[in-house]
């Protein structure tokens, strides 16, 4: 089950940080298709987003054919993303934790972090916004 989190400080609005959270957790193999997404109720109560919030987070879900939502059931994951193996996903997120940890040690904030990882990707062409 995932427990969303919203960042009010963050800039990007509240449905949108759900909408990563669920495709992250698609991504990671934390969510598979046939798993249930939280009640809206539920999201509302651990959240403290507005119930419209997490109902466009669901909606915007489902227009990407990533989500259904049924009738008196709940909304359930349609599609998973990432074509990766969970356990090959598992040991590279393991490897990256211990690289953060050495970051840190380093003395490197999280700036510093996202600047070294877009070099990187920028390096090997990828496009970043």
């Amino acid at each position: 089950m995932v427990e969303f989190r919203v960042d009010r400080a963050g800039g990007l609005p509240a449905y949108l940080q759900l909408v990563r959270q669920v495709k992250e957790a698609l991504r990671l193999g934390w969510l598979r298709p046939g798993d249930r997404l939280p009640t809206v109720r539920d999201v509302v109560a651990t959240s403290g987003v507005n119930a419209n919030t997490v109902l466009k987070a669901y909606r915007e879900l489902e227009f990407a054919g990533l989500v259904e939502a049924r009738q008196g059931a709940g909304t359930f994951v349609k599609a998973g993303l990432g074509a990766v193996d969970p356990e090959v996903m598992a040991e590279l997120r393991a490897g990256l934790a211990d690289w953060v940890a050495k970051a840190r040690t380093a003395g490197l904030e999280n700036e510093d972090v996202d600047a070294l990882l877009r070099v990187v990707l920028a390096e090997e062409g990828v496009e970043i916004a």
